[in-house]
């Protein structure tokens, strides 16, 4: 088949639709085509690529690690294409669906003041906002751009930087008033330290110490999953917590938590970054917008 007679967009949206779908019955049914129709779709294809990108069973449907990248690719390259066309007729306007992925305190505490201002900038932009503090996986949960606080691993994700913040050890009054001050690193194993329910980069409080600095373990009777849950726990009086500052500033400003062991502080600072998969000349226009507003607005401070 010469070059000129292949279809590419069109086997593109058949695999994506394979892909999204989880099998090829349904994305024939979806793609008004017979299930053989759209399996030798996709044989041709990785006939033509020279690339197994589906493993086949009775019972399992996987992609390979080449169908993974070509899928990534696929999205982004039909997302071009709908940018292009749209843009024809909306004046270069972004357009079309972003899903967001981000921890619930910045979506809290930075995001939702400032999401007026995006949506009436772009009109024509959707936003499919998801919380959650635990990394996901980009390219498995269709997510475009996730922020996320902590290092960052080396990957192929593309990262912008959207600032750092200090971090700080807080309780309420009214669970000081009950239990104490903690006066020494030491006093913590007699409190009530509120952690996370899963693995970060640094799975404890780091404290400063004569000896320098120590990473003391947050063993407490409640953890959560995010860190505005362990806000509103501290703010209850069930425990003490170390959060990052803008999630609590304002908290401290009106008495509602109070700073304990300051002068144990190490200065430590968490990085936040706006992430997304491919590289910037890959993004369509919506995912763009978003990426530079956020670098705009959304700026982490404190």
């Amino acid at each position: 088949m010469a070059r000129s007679d292949i279809n590419r967009s069109g086997e593109m949206e058949v695999f994506v639709c394979v892909v999204e779908r989880g099998g090829f019955s349904a994305a024939a049914r979806a793609c008004h085509m017979t299930p053989s129709a759209v399996s030798k779709l996709v044989a041709r294809l990785e006939a033509r690529l020279g690339a197994r990108l589906v493993n086949r069973s009775t019972r399992a449907f996987q992609l390979t690690a080449e169908g993974c990248s070509f899928y990534e690719r696929a999205t982004r390259i039909l997302a071009d294409i709908g940018d292009a066309e749209r843009s024809a007729g909306a004046g270069e306007q972004p357009v079309g669906r972003i899903r967001l992925n981000t921890s619930a305190s910045y979506a809290t505490h930075i995001l939702a003041p400032i999401l007026p201002e995006f949506l009436e900038r772009y009109p024509g932009v959707t936003l499919d906002l998801v919380q959650t503090d635990v990394v996901v996986d980009l390219l498995a949960e269709r997510t475009d751009v996730a922020v996320r606080a902590g290092a960052l691993k080396s990957s192929s994700l593309v990262a912008r930087k959207l600032g750092d913040t200090a971090m700080i050890v807080a309780g309420s009054p009214a669970y000081i008033a009950r239990f104490g001050e903690p006066q020494t690193v030491e006093d913590l194993d007699r409190h009530n330290c509120l952690g996370f329910s899963y693995i970060r980069n640094v799975d404890g409080w780091p404290m400063k110490t004569g000896a320098g600095t120590v990473v003391i373990p947050a063993v407490g009777r409640v953890q959560a999953g995010d860190g505005e849950a362990l806000r509103r726990l501290a703010l209850c009086g069930v425990g003490i917590v170390r959060l990052a500052r803008f999630t609590v500033q304002d908290d401290i400003d009106a008495g509602r938590l109070v700073p304990v062991l300051e002068q144990f502080n190490p200065g430590d600072r968490e990085a936040f970054h706006a992430i997304h998969t491919g590289q910037g000349g890959l993004l369509p226009s919506r995912v763009r917008a978003l990426l530079d507003f956020l670098a705009e607005r959304g700026k982490v401070r404190g």
